[in-house]
């Protein structure tokens, strides 16, 4: 598991990224504008996050040659795009990251742990993931040729005036 204090690099263009096309979806991700979590749905990061607080980076990595080299001995006639196929992994990768999310909120890293609200898609959130992680050492490879990272973050929940009046804080 890996966890590191991070500031998020906020670049509110990363959002469109999801818009750009890609083998086999000429208008982007088929999710963007469906999923609340997804642009233009999800919230900006400083809408989301108390940003005056401490936000934590979880992350987990995948060997994406040792995944590719155990794929292929099962299907040895498949091309590289076949053995990097994100639906072979992808559910795997994003079941370790929750599990080191739940550790970690269990933990109470923050004086206000009932206020902690986490985003498994920062970048639709407006961050630069690879920025952000590059700041603390972590590199992100576009596109992955050795390792895939996931990142989450992990912070306090941006209370609105509003509701710091119901709460007496």
């Amino acid at each position: 598991m890996s966890i590191v204090y991070v500031k998020p690099v906020i670049e509110l263009s990363m959002r469109q990224i999801c818009k750009k096309p890609y083998f086999n979806h000429k208008h982007g991700c088929p999710n963007y504008g469906k999923r609340p979590t997804c642009p233009p749905f999800a919230p900006l990061v400083y809408d989301f996050f108390d940003m005056s607080k401490p936000i934590l980076a979880v992350w987990v990595a995948l060997d994406l040659e040792l995944h590719r080299e155990k794929i292929r001995i099962k299907h040895k006639d498949w091309s590289k795009r076949q053995l990097d196929c994100c639906l072979y992994w992808q559910g795997t990768l994003l079941k370790r990251l929750r599990r080191d999310v739940e550790y970690n909120l269990h933990r109470h890293l923050f004086n206000n742990a009932e206020h902690l609200i986490v985003t498994y898609v920062p970048e639709a959130m407006g961050v630069n993931v690879t920025a952000t992680m590059m700041e603390v050492g972590v590199v992100l490879e576009w596109p992955p040729e050795k390792t895939v990272i996931k990142v989450a973050f992990i912070g306090v929940k941006k209370i609105k005036n509003r509701q710091r009046k119901e709460l007496g804080v």
